[in-house]
């Protein structure tokens, strides 16, 4: 079992998720965030490498890619400043971001290398389902990582027990059609798409991403799912001013006190 898979084994409700990109708000930030994040109480981590086009992230997200991009941020360059990342750092961490940069770095180089850092899983949202089954599931497995699939308001409940088969840790459930970012409206609409697929008493836990800014957002995510994300919102609070692990704590305590 890999760190992503015996957190969900141990703990079932309340997971915080926190999302940033690699390189931002400086370079040689990346680890020093991690730390300070599982310091703060955050249960896991999603490390986004970023891309030229990143065509589900909204503005922030968007602008702290081009940041770290500008910076010189690479796959190569990551996997570099996570070599240390389990001497210091001991929650599951995931590597998400777009399928072309991995296919770039190459699908079985790339999870040899994430095996080698301590990385847990992935979310590669554009990575087709039916090219992950045919083509790289094996290579995954044989890395021992999970591959994290994403559900919206839009997808079937075939499709979503054919994710729930092919997943071993989550199942990420994206609450809107929309981009990271916007918030999240607990509406009619968006309740009964949670109890949709929470009524199909899926094999894999969900954890709800997309729109999570704040404790009651937070809140409201962990009424239908083990957990929740955060991302655009934790991106923006490492804009502003002060030192970066304060930001970081005082961002934390607003979400779990």
């Amino acid at each position: 079992m890999n760190r992503l898979q015996q957190l969900f084994k141990t703990k079932t409700k309340d997971i915080l998720s926190i999302y940033y990109t690699a390189g931002y708000p400086n370079l040689a930030d990346t680890l020093t965030i991690a730390e300070a994040l599982e310091k703060s109480g955050a249960d896991f981590l999603e490390i986004g490498f970023p891309y030229s086009d990143p065509v589900a992230d909204g503005p922030t997200i968007q602008a702290s890619s081009k940041t770290a991009l500008d910076a010189g941020m690479t796959l190569p360059i990551l996997f570099e400043q996570l070599a240390d990342l389990r001497k210091k750092v001991n929650i599951p961490i995931l590597l998400m971001g777009y399928v072309n940069v991995v296919l770039q770095y190459g699908v079985d180089e790339f999870c040899k290398k994430c095996k080698e850092v301590g990385v847990d899983g992935c979310i590669i949202p554009d990575l087709p389902m039916y090219e992950f089954e045919e083509l790289y599931q094996a290579t995954f497995e044989r890395y021992g990582l999970s591959n994290i699939f994403l559900v919206t308001p839009q997808t079937s409940d075939e499709r979503i027990r054919k994710i729930d088969g092919l997943s071993n840790a989550f199942i990420y459930l994206v609450s809107s059609s929309a981009t990271t970012g916007s918030n999240l409206a607990v509406s009619e609409s968006s309740t009964s798409y949670f109890k949709r697929v929470a009524d199909m008493k899926l094999k894999n836990p969900i954890v709800i991403g997309f729109g999570i800014s704040d404790k009651a957002s937070y809140a409201a995510a962990n009424e239908y799912a083990s957990g929740a994300i955060i991302g655009s919102a934790f991106v923006k609070a490492l804009a502003e001013n002060g030192k970066l692990t304060e930001k970081i704590e005082k961002f934390m305590r607003q979400i779990k006190p």
